[in-house]
């Protein structure tokens, strides 16, 4: 019996150490979790290997396109090329989609020319555009021609609007019908050209001259009898814009539709193509982007990747110009000189007002900034809001004002020893001064803004660094002028 109990205890230990040893390096697990991939060393294996283009072609094509982008910046020119050169141009296409302009306008740029023309047919126009943007001029031409003609014609289209042009983000991937078409017609019309444009969610609508006329919703058409009118699903108010339109002027109307594609039209109201939603994502991203940038004091935003040099190109014009104000700010100081120095113990409560002074400009003008994205706003609603700034930094002031008297008040009577009449005294002149301050700087950070959109300059302009610089000279003269005519001239306290 025992004999037995032992031989079963064998037979399974043997069969718990041929499971062990049946799992493979991957099916191990270290500490309760599974090793992770490393795609990068397996892809430059792959690349580095001896394998013929087929066998590397088939192995490469099992990664993901944002792996293999990864990789690129690490192998040499030459492996670079030996990539191109092996994989189908709508897997390098596909690369692309993940890198940004300059790396892919790099990478065209080492293609053989006909490759890289052929790479750009698989590439949105106007994403193509965009990449096309970063070559040299001489090489950009000479792609452009090696199009077909239907890519050339709308790599051209696009690239006639500028950067700043709703329509240099457009796309000629959609689907157009005559409005004179039966429901039966409309649909061959959709399965035909369904072949080469993917974009078919929604379908537009043009007349006879080409101008547009309205949109279809695809599930609309399919579920429509043959003999239903094709005008009773034609929705005639769908929303669109014009390709020269800016995109900061049309960026809220942009993202108020919840549409997937929005038509571009061109000034005689022609289809010229459409912006999809994902556009409209990237668009209203670069230009947040754009206007964070320039509320820190940026002449254009920054990445993390970006040179030295390029990085100081961007600050320093706006650190000159702060630089010059500062010295401004500080003539100012200097010519209350007399002020300080008969009552030396107000230069310790200047950084307090300035900094408040500063603060308060700062969140008016942010709040402004984004109420101007708002086109359809009149005067009178200008002027509204910016008569709620001056009330919101009056009341704000009041209060922060009403605290300053009395911690000042108490910290020059107890810490500094000096008399309760004399200590109140020159807290409420700090209290009056920040009052003041802020109820002005609240309204200049509405006030700003408003005059340099009216003079078609970017309200970001106004950035933060400038609007508080601007505010600290309006605290420096408030605050020195009070206590020069209330402290010295009218209670003779120096």
């Amino acid at each position: 019996m025992e004999q037995k109990e032992n031989n079963r205890e064998q037979l399974e230990n043997e069969q718990v150490e041929d499971e062990k040893g049946s799992l493979g390096p991957g099916d191990q697990e270290h500490d309760g979790m599974e090793e992770k991939p490393d795609y990068e060393k397996e892809i430059l294996d792959v690349i580095r290997s001896n394998a013929t283009p087929k066998v590397m072609r088939d192995k490469l094509e099992d990664y993901h396109g944002a792996d293999i982008a990864d990789v690129l910046p690490k192998l040499t020119k030459t492996e670079r090329i030996k990539v191109y050169r092996i994989l189908d141009n709508s897997m390098v296409s596909d690369i692309m989609e993940y890198l940004d302009e300059d790396d892919a306008g790099r990478l065209l740029s080492e293609m053989d020319p006909r490759k890289a023309a052929a790479v750009i047919t698989e590439i949105e126009p106007d994403s193509a555009v965009v990449i096309l943007r970063s070559i040299p001029k001489e090489r950009r031409s000479l792609l452009i021609d090696l199009l077909d003609e239907e890519s050339r014609n709308d790599v051209r289209l696009i690239a006639s609007f500028d950067a700043d042009e709703i329509g240099s983000r457009m796309t000629t991937n959609y689907i157009c019908i005559r409005e004179n078409l039966s429901v039966k017609e409309a649909m061959s019309e959709l399965i035909k050209q369904a072949a080469n444009n993917d974009n078919i969610s929604t379908i537009f609508v043009v007349d006879e001259f080409g101008q547009f006329y309205g949109a279809i919703d695809l599930k609309e058409l399919i579920i429509a009898r043959q003999d239903a009118d094709l005008e009773d699903l034609i929705v005639t108010s769908f929303p669109y814009v014009y390709g020269h339109e800016e995109i900061d002027q049309c960026i809220e109307r942009l993202k108020d539709y919840s549409e997937d594609y929005l038509p571009v039209l061109d000034n005689v109201n022609k289809l010229i193509g459409v912006i999809t939603s994902a556009s409209v994502i990237e668009v209203v991203d670069e230009e947040l982007g754009e206007d964070y940038a320039r509320l820190a004091g940026l002449t254009a935003e920054e990445d993390l990747t970006e040179p030295l040099l390029e990085s100081m190109k961007k600050r320093l014009p706006w650190l000159l110009t702060l630089l010059v104000l500062g010295l401004g700010v500080s003539a100012v100081v200097g010519a209350y000189e007399k002020v300080v120095a008969q009552l030396t113990i107000i230069m310790a409560f200047q950084s307090m007002i300035l900094d408040m002074s500063g603060n308060t400009g700062t969140q008016s003008l942010a709040v402004t900034i984004r109420v101007l994205t708002d086109e359809t706003l009149s005067t009178k609603q200008k002027a509204l809001f910016a008569f709620k700034e001056l009330r919101v930094g009056f009341t704000d002031g009041c209060i922060i004002g009403s605290f300053a008297f009395i911690l000042v008040g108490l910290y020059i009577t107890f810490l500094k020893h000096r008399e309760p009449h004399f200590a109140f005294l020159v807290s409420g002149c700090i209290g009056l001064s920040m009052i003041m301050a802020m109820t002005i700087s609240g309204l200049l950070g509405s006030l700003i803004p408003m005059a340099f959109k009216k003079m078609k300059i970017d309200p970001a302009v106004a950035s933060g660094p400038l609007i508080t610089t601007i505010n600290d000279f309006i605290a420096v003269v408030t605050y020195y002028t009070l206590c020069l005519v209330l402290l010295i001239g009218v209670f003779h306290l120096a």
